[in-house]
């Protein structure tokens, strides 16, 4: 091959090998971008799935008071109230797929496992319950919000709760906001109770409040 052949053949392979890099570089950033999961703001109107139990459900007040409720009117969201007296993480989870397809949620906030704690489940079938919730969650299309729910202690029983530690561990694992603290600051408080596990009016519209802020805050609703 002549010299000037030889020339273009390098030169070629050269850019090829640049473009690649290039390729696999921008795929890299992309990837850097989807793992940095940064929250878009959820317009008024837009439904907003709540996914729970018997806080969410809005037990130990009427529906108008519910948090889910509350909730709505503070953010302009059409929020589905779609919490259920006694569910399990498991059966929470089993009702998931049908209420995303029904709903096609723009944002799912997650509230579940609190029942596991009373009932003494498996702490390890709780976390793959709730980080599978949330998966689920965001493959649909929907941003999630996890909520922490206090551990069952016998401080709790005495008001001092603090959240189980497997609701941080699955909102770091799946880069997702998380709303901290805020059923154990409204269930410490008996003015805020109808019971020692149940939130009333008062409560549930404390707790609303703490949402819409965590929302705020992680970027989901325009300050």
């Amino acid at each position: 091959m002549s010299a000037a052949g030889q020339t273009t053949r390098r030169g070629f392979a050269a850019r090829t090998l640049a473009l690649g890099a290039a390729a696999l570089l921008g795929t890299a950033l992309a990837g850097c971008g989807r793992s940095q999961g940064k929250a878009q703001p959820v317009p008024a109107g837009s439904t907003v799935l709540a996914l729970g139990d018997s806080l969410t459900y809005g037990t130990g007040a009427s529906a108008e008071t519910s948090y889910p409720t509350v909730l709505a009117e503070l953010t302009g969201w059409n929020v589905v109230n779609a919490g259920v007296p006694g569910d399990t993480s498991a059966q929470a989870l089993a009702r998931l797929p049908a209420l995303l397809a029904e709903h096609r949620p723009k944002l799912v906030i997650v509230s579940i496992g609190g029942n596991d704690f009373l009932r003494k489940l498996p702490e390890s079938d709780t976390r793959a319950n709730v980080h599978a919730a949330c998966k689920l969650a965001l493959e649909s299309g929907a941003q999630v919000l996890l909520v922490a729910v206090p551990r069952a202690t016998v401080a709790a029983a005495l008001g001092q709760m603090t959240d189980h530690a497997l609701y941080a561990e699955v909102a770091k694992d799946l880069n997702i906001p998380l709303q901290r603290e805020g059923w154990g600051e409204v269930l410490a408080q008996a003015e805020l109770r109808s019971d020692q596990v149940h939130a009333n009016a008062k409560g549930y519209a404390q707790f609303a409040r703490s949402v819409q802020g965590t929302a705020a805050a992680a970027g989901l609703l325009r300050r």
